[in-house]
Order: C-alpha cells, then sequence, then structure tokens
C-alpha cells in the first residue's frame, strides 16, 4: 500500500535571488528540453541541463548537498520538478519563479539563437502570447488578453496572475 506523503510548501526564488544563490554556489538545474535549450538558454556558468522528460531516470546525479535552483521557460516545469525532488528527499530545493522569461525581462545573461532583445518577451519566445488567448501588449513586455478572449482565464497573461507569471 502507499504511504501518502505531505510535503512542505516549495520554496520558489525570484531571478534576482537567484542570481545571489549561483554566486553563493548553488546549481542551476534547467528542466526544458534540449531544442527548448538550443533556442533560448540561461547564460551562467555551470548550469546543468536535466531535461523533465529524463529527471526520474537521472535525479540521483544532483547532489544532495547543494543548493539547487530549478529553471524552466516560466516556472512551472520546475516546480513540478521541485515537488519531485523534495518527495525524493532532496531539502535544499528552489524554483525560480517566472523561468527564463522572467530572467531574461530582467536584463540577466541569455544566449541562443533566440537571444536578441526580443527574447525577453514571451512572445517572441513562443510563450503566453503565442495562445489564441493572449496578444502581445503595445508597450511592454507581456501578454494582454485577445479581443473577446476570458480575460480571467488562468493563462499567464490574466489579471489573475498580473503579480506572478508573465506580468
Amino acid at each position: 500500500m502507499n504511504a501518502r506523503v505531505d510535503l512542505p510548501q516549495a520554496r520558489e526564488v525570484c531571478p534576482t535571488t537567484t542570481r545571489r544563490l549561483l554566486a553563493e554556489g548553488a546549481l542551476l538545474v534547467d528542466v526544458r528540453e534540449i531544442a527548448e535549450v538550443a533556442q533560448l538558454a540561461f547564460d551562467v556558468p555551470g548550469v546543468l541541463l536535466m531535461p523533465m522528460s529524463e529527471l526520474e531516470q537521472r535525479f540521483a546525479e544532483l547532489p544532495r548537498d547543494r543548493e539547487l535552483v530549478l529553471v524552466c521557460q516560466v516556472g512551472t516545469r520546475s516546480l513540478k520538478a521541485n515537488y519531485f525532488l523534495m518527495y525524493q528527499g532532496y531539502t535544499k530545493v528552489a524554483n525560480m519563479e517566472g523561468g527564463l522569461f522572467k530572467w531574461a525581462r530582467k536584463g540577466f545573461p541569455i544566449k541562443g539563437a533566440r537571444a536578441g532583445a526580443s527574447a525577453s518577451t514571451p512572445a517572441a519566445a513562443g510563450g503566453c502570447c503565442g495562445t489564441a488567448a493572449a496578444v502581445p501588449a503595445a508597450a511592454a513586455s507581456c501578454c494582454e488578453p485577445a479581443p473577446g478572449a476570458d480575460a480571467t482565464a488562468g493563462t499567464c497573461c490574466s489579471p489573475a496572475s498580473a503579480g506572478g507569471g508573465c506580468c
């Protein structure tokens, strides 16, 4: 019989705190897939690519005695990976909220085919603005609901998520 394991709330950190943690020796673990990283990547020394599709088989490669900051495109997959590692007994883990998009919007180092100024917008990198529910905002690096779209939907561009996700 499977016993239920109650996990504490995952720790989330912003990109600025992530940079500080990296300077203090934390390991940045990117759980995006290889094709995504080829398009746009974190330009920091020692970043470890461990795609979500490989995490279950490879997680034992991750050190348990070092702070791990998990990242992805917008923070959703890395949060799932964070909880997976917590379930496996990892205690020094954090999720970087907002993912690569928020990192890029802060002007932090990125590299890859889409590393130009437009890469900091979710639309340019194929994020939430690439959906039918959202369009790029005219004067911002975020999205606004498309005409006729439900502005209260749980997308990263909805008013309900303006304090987190892409806004």
